[in-house]
């Protein structure tokens, strides 16, 4: 049977600890074994045990047992799942009991009898995984709720423009009426699609994006109806188009102005007989689909320079969401960050408690030609460098207000020597006074001097 599992054996008795290592890993795949209770919370930090048997005294001539209940504490306060076993001798049965009630998972009588201590110790480990696996289910499910709760999941804002986006929404999901999504780059219009997808009587069936912004005009007609073997020249076998798989469902066209005009009359043909035609095949097949489409660039001008038709921005427009620019709606600005934060400080592992209010005030005046996308990868970027428990202004390395940048040498570079080159001019244009630079990069004094340290300047 193969052994698993991790336990620390915690005592100040070298006899103790030496016996308990030498049957136990007989049994365990790894036993680490301590003298000095004060390395606990260290050892914790860099291992994950499964159970820790813990003496109640490590002081000669110490019987109260007070020594077990502190550390039997801190362990619980650290990983509260963690399942402790006490080792304690005959006459303080009673305390062990005590602390069983306190938190404890069980306790062994020293000297013990190897078979019982390998039964205890097997109870605690498993005690400790049904606990884990419980406050996984426990969190799995709080998130769960938490999703249900938002019926938008990442769409966020409580905007007025927003709002109006929401109403919307709800009043066009349940229709099949084709919808068009306009905005900027990086404002979310992938994520209204899927929502309007999800609050739909097609949630159950498939939701089909097709990015036209990222296929060669060559691939288009067979990416959307699909082809039959031998069709052309590297059609090695038949395949489905998008229009086929999204039957019943949802299709996504992203970038619709990216669509060739020669191609145009294929999909409004598609779109007013509900049929297409496989690419080298006579036969038509029927398909139901709710169709949402998504552009950054003015339709209506494409139209005037007869680069798109008139007559398939009607078919494809017939409801119209206007996604606003992030510069228009700054009072979203800090649900969207400090939900970035959440993000990426658990993505990196990272202890940060939130964004100072000179931060946040930074990113509200920034005029974001990226949008939300933009928004996220600057989070995303701080999180990463930062060294503090809250982000500060200087963790944003945006450009300015007016749109213009700093004129930084980025290209090639890597973020620690883009924040470098930024300290490095901070501390030259203040002839190296680290108080007015480190007003100027929205920093602490000692964030500063920690990376002027960091990059030796």
């Amino acid at each position: 049977m193969k052994k698993t599992g991790r336990i620390l054996v915690v005592d100040d008795d070298t006899d103790v600890l030496n016996a308990a290592r030498l049957y136990l890993k007989q049994h365990v795949e790894k036993v680490d074994v301590e003298s000095n209770p004060k390395l606990i919370p260290t050892l914790m930090k860099e291992y994950d045990y499964d159970a820790i048997l813990l003496d109640m005294n490590f002081h000669e001539d110490v019987s109260s047992g007070e020594e077990g209940f502190h550390w039997l504490e801190k362990i619980l306060e650290m990983d509260p799942a963690m399942a402790v076993v006490l080792i304690t001798a005959y006459g303080d049965v009673e305390k062990a009991v005590q602390a069983v009630k306190t938190g404890a998972s069980d306790f062994v009588l020293k000297p013990w009898q190897n078979e019982k201590l390998l039964t205890t110790v097997t109870s605690a480990m498993n005690l400790s995984q049904s606990k884990r696996d419980s406050q996984k289910l426990r969190t799995e499910n709080a998130a769960l709720k938490a999703d249900m709760e938002q019926p938008y999941q990442n769409i966020i804002g409580k905007s007025r423009a927003m709002e109006q986006v929401f109403q919307t929404i709800e009043k066009v999901a349940k229709t099949d009426a084709n919808v068009l999504i306009t905005g900027e780059n990086g404002t979310g219009k992938e994520l209204v699609a899927r929502a309007l997808h999800r609050r739909s009587n097609r949630s159950e069936n498939a939701f089909i994006t097709v990015d036209m912004g990222a296929l060669p005009e060559t691939l288009f007609e067979s990416e959307l109806f699909g082809h039959e073997k031998g069709a052309f020249t590297d059609a090695k076998e038949s395949r489905a188009g998008r229009f086929e798989i999204a039957n019943g469902g949802t299709l996504f066209l992203d970038e619709i102005g990216n669509l060739p005009v020669q191609l145009q009359p294929k999909l409004l043909s598609a779109l007013q007989t509900h049929e297409i035609r496989r690419i080298g095949s006579n036969k038509t097949t029927k398909i139901d689909i709710r169709l949402i489409c998504a552009t950054n660039v003015a339709l209506g001008e494409m139209v005037e320079k007869q680069e798109f038709r008139q007559d398939l921005l009607y078919r494809i427009n017939t409801i119209e969401i206007k996604l606003p620019p992030l510069r228009e709606r700054a009072e979203d600005i800090p649900l969207l960050a400090e939900h970035f934060l959440k993000q990426y400080r658990t993505k990196y592992k990272k202890g940060i408690t939130g964004i100072m209010d000179q931060a946040i005030d930074h990113l509200k005046e920034y005029h974001w030609p990226g949008n939300i996308r933009e928004l996220e990868h600057a989070v995303e970027r701080a999180v990463i460098m930062t060294d503090e428990k809250q982000l500060q202004k200087g963790d944003f390395l945006l450009t300015s207000v007016s749109g213009k940048d700093h004129q930084l040498p980025v290209s090639g570079l890597n973020l620690e020597e883009v924040e470098k080159t930024v300290i490095r001019k901070a501390m030259e244009k203040h002839s190296g006074n680290i108080s007015h630079a480190a007003d100027e990069l929205g920093l602490t004094r000692a964030s500063l001097y920690r990376r002027l340290e960091k990059y030796g300047l």
